[in-house]
């Protein structure tokens, strides 16, 4: 899954991408380069970001989702709690919704996808972007994470939302210290009861940088490092801003490994590949 994000505040590509002609040469860009989804994202989810309405969100995404749809041969997502967005999103041709809240934090949102067939990423969050990095607790990490996410898909089920459209994501740095993120990648295994694929974000997060002291834009190896554990324990898809290191690493890594991974789905078959 590639990474494109169409916001002025985001702790990667800020403001990179906020030009939808631009936006729209690194996703195509993207998909040559091999992504099997490209992911949309209007408001940024960082620590500490300040929310936007959906009449902003929608004018930052539905010129590039728009195009992207009429060009593209790959599933376009769209990174959105709000189901108002998500409804115009998918009406434009984007066939997934990547949910932060995990169908959480709007009652209509579910309903939505539902009703338009769509994929979901249910993702993991405790508490909100602007204050989950402050002092985040549990008492067993994976235990409530696991706990949280069979809540989001219950709510899937609930809303008709198809069993084979469901991903889910733990939510590494969404309410979780170092330590939490390292545990959840070194435990990702145990996610595998919830019996949905795997969805891992891992791309140039603090985590890293707390590990090698390296600024966002230099944590491209601590990325792949991370990333090639993640497959290896249990993650199906991975959410990158590299592209070409990432389908690298994957490509030796299934050479290495007695049982390749094959990390596409049957909400990737929905759009005809080139």
């Amino acid at each position: 899954m590639g990474v494109l994000n169409v916001t002025p505040d985001s702790f990667s590509d800020a403001g990179k991408y906020m030009d939808s002609e631009r936006a729209l040469d690194c996703a195509l860009g993207m998909a040559e380069e091999g992504a099997d989804i490209i992911d949309v994202g209007g408001e940024s989810s960082r620590p500490g970001a300040k929310p936007i309405t959906a009449k902003e969100e929608l004018k930052r995404i539905l010129p590039v989702v728009r195009k992207l749809a009429q060009k593209l041969k790959i599933p376009v997502s769209v990174d959105t709690y709000k189901s108002s967005v998500a409804r115009e999103a998918l009406s434009s041709g984007a066939s997934i919704i990547n949910d932060i809240t995990g169908l959480k934090f709007d009652s209509l949102m579910a309903e939505t996808i539902s009703s338009y067939n769509a994929g979901v990423v249910l993702t993991h969050i405790k508490g909100l972007p602007r204050t989950m990095q402050e002092n985040p607790y549990y008492d067993d990490v994976i235990r409530e994470i696991k706990k949280e996410l069979a809540c989001s898909i219950k709510i899937a089920n609930s809303a008709g939302i198809r069993a084979y459209n469901i991903v889910i994501d733990p939510g590494i740095g969404f309410g979780k210290t170092v330590e939490h993120n390292l545990t959840i990648i070194r435990e990702l295994e145990k996610f595998k009861t919830l019996k949905k694929p795997i969805l891992i974000g891992l791309s140039r997060k603090a985590f890293i940088g707390a590990i090698t002291n390296k600024t966002v834009a230099n944590r491209l190896y601590g990325t792949i490092a991370a990333n090639v554990v993640a497959i290896m324990n249990g993650a199906d898809i991975i959410r990158v801003h590299d592209v070409v290191p990432a389908k690298d690493s994957c490509a030796i890594l299934n050479m290495l490994t007695s049982t390749p991974k094959n990390i596409l789905m049957p909400l990737l078959s929905k759009v005809k590949r080139k």
